[in-house]
């Protein structure tokens, strides 16, 4: 946060696609009765719904409202934008422990979409039931991520890599070592010699595979004149 208190990782609370939501029913007053509203929400990755339909309006988006209507024993939808990631706002609350994210439909163009993320030790999500024209929808979210750094990202750094490179190099040696040296004692001690067995394995193996390959016949073609 500005204010130095941690980071808030959004990202962690959404699936493994990024979707706080995926087809939610929510609720919503003065709808008819053969309509359903449904809500597609990712926090910080943008979305198109539906993916294989190139022509909706919910073309990377953060948010998308489907509206749902039963007609003649089958459904029609239609899918709103109801905001996007590029030009929103962060505003965080110290006092209630809240950050609040307005996701616009235009980059300019008043909020659609109103996130709340509470610092919470249990995990609920609301959504309000008035929403519409110049009323944005709002989404509340008490979770234990949305603490400042709660659920930070775990970053594999430059030290991770080289513990991960020299466990594999140990292990390759030991493995190699264990199999291509004998050791066996003399009058001066133990001493650690290579395993003949193995190495004349590996040599006739090459050889062998050498020897299969097949010869390319060479032709060439000699014009006869009378």
């Amino acid at each position: 946060m500005s204010d130095g208190s941690g980071v808030i990782n959004l990202a962690a609370l959404g699936d493994s696609d990024g979707y706080l939501e995926r087809f939610k029913s929510i609720p919503s007053e003065n709808i008819p009765a053969n309509t359903e509203l449904l809500l597609s929400f990712s926090p910080c990755l943008p979305f198109s719904e539906p993916e294989d339909f190139v022509g909706t309006d919910c073309l990377d988006v953060a948010a998308c409202l489907i509206v749902r209507h039963r007609k003649n024993n089958r459904f029609v939808s239609r899918y709103i934008n109801y905001g996007r990631h590029e030009g929103n706002e962060f505003q965080y609350n110290d006092s209630i422990k809240t950050l609040s994210v307005a996701y616009p439909v235009l980059s300019n163009s008043h909020p659609q979409t109103i996130a709340h993320y509470h610092c919470s030790p249990n995990h609920s999500i609301a959504f309000s039931q008035r929403f519409g024209g110049d009323v944005p929808l709002e989404i509340r979210v008490d979770s234990p991520c949305a603490c400042p750094n709660a659920c930070a990202l775990e970053d594999v750094g430059p030290g991770t890599i080289f513990l991960i490179m020299l466990c594999l190099s140990a292990t390759a040696y030991f493995i190699l070592g264990s199999c291509a040296l004998r050791p066996f004692r003399t009058s001066s001690g133990v001493q650690i010699a290579p395993e003949e067995s193995l190495w004349c394995m590996l040599c006739y193996l090459f050889t062998e595979r050498k020897e299969k390959r097949p010869h390319r016949r060479r032709y060439s073609l000699k014009e006869e004149t009378l």
